[in-house]
C-alpha cells in the first residue's frame, strides 16, 4: 500500500521554515530597494541645499566687545563686507552729541548712530560713501576717519562731514546680545 502525504499549500515539502524563508527574502529584498532608493535621493536632495560658503556668507557673526579699549577700532568682515566696530571715549561721545546737524552734509543726530544703552558703542560699514574705499580711522580733522583716495572725512560716529561723500556710513543691522557682544546681521534693520 502506497502512502501519501499531505503537503501545505505554497511550500515544497510542508516545512514550517519555507514560509519564514520567504518572508525573509521579501523583507531583504524590499530593505534592499528602500536603501538603493535612498542612496539615488540622497545625493539630489543634498545638492539643493546651499553649500556651507554661502550659509556663512550670510550667517550673522558675533563680535565679543570685552577685549576693545577706549578708542579702539576693530575691523571684522560680515557678507564679505567690512565692517568697523570702534569703542568711543567719554570725550568722543560728549564732543559728538554737541555737534549742531547744520554742520553736516547729511544729518543725523547722536542717537540714531548708536544703541540706545550703549553711547561707547559704533557699528558701521568700512567702506566710504563715495566710491567705496576704506578709510583710515583716527585721522582727519573730525576724530573719526579719513578717505586717503578722495579726501572725504567722517566723525567719530562715521557721519560725513566733508565730502566729496554724500551720505554717512551705513549702519548694519546689529543687536547687543549681552552689554560685551553683539551679533551682526541680526537684531534690527539696517539704518544710513
Amino acid at each position: 500500500m502506497a502512502t501519501t502525504s499531505a503537503t501545505a499549500p505554497g511550500t515544497r515539502d510542508g516545512s514550517p521554515e519555507e514560509g519564514s524563508r520567504r518572508d525573509f527574502l521579501f523583507l531583504a529584498t524590499g530593505a534592499g530597494l528602500a536603501v538603493g532608493a535612498g542612496a539615488v535621493v540622497w545625493p539630489l536632495i543634498s545638492s539643493m541645499a546651499p553649500d556651507a560658503e554661502t550659509i556663512a556668507a550670510g550667517a550673522p557673526i558675533e563680535v565679543d566687545l570685552m577685549p576693545i579699549q577706549d578708542g579702539q577700532i576693530v575691523n571684522v568682515f560680515w557678507r564679505g563686507k567690512l565692517i568697523f566696530v570702534r569703542k568711543l571715549t567719554a570725550k568722543e561721545v560728549t564732543d559728538m552729541q554737541a555737534v549742531p546737524l547744520s554742520a553736516m552734509i547729511d544729518p543725523a543726530a547722536f542717537p540714531t548712530r548708536v544703541k540706545n544703552g550703549h553711547d561707547q558703542w559704533l557699528v558701521v560699514y568700512g567702506n566710504c560713501t563715495h566710491l567705496g574705499c576704506v578709510p583710515i580711522g583716527h585721522q582727519g580733522n573730525f576724530e573719526g576717519w579719513a578717505c586717503p583716495c578722495h579726501g572725504s572725512q567722517f566723525d567719530a560716529v562715521g557721519r560725513v562731514r566733508h565730502g566729496p561723500a554724500p551720505i554717512n556710513l551705513p549702519i548694519p543691522p546689529y543687536a547687543f546680545e549681552t552689554d560685551t557682544k553683539i551679533r551682526i546681521g541680526e537684531g534690527g534693520k539696517e539704518a544710513a
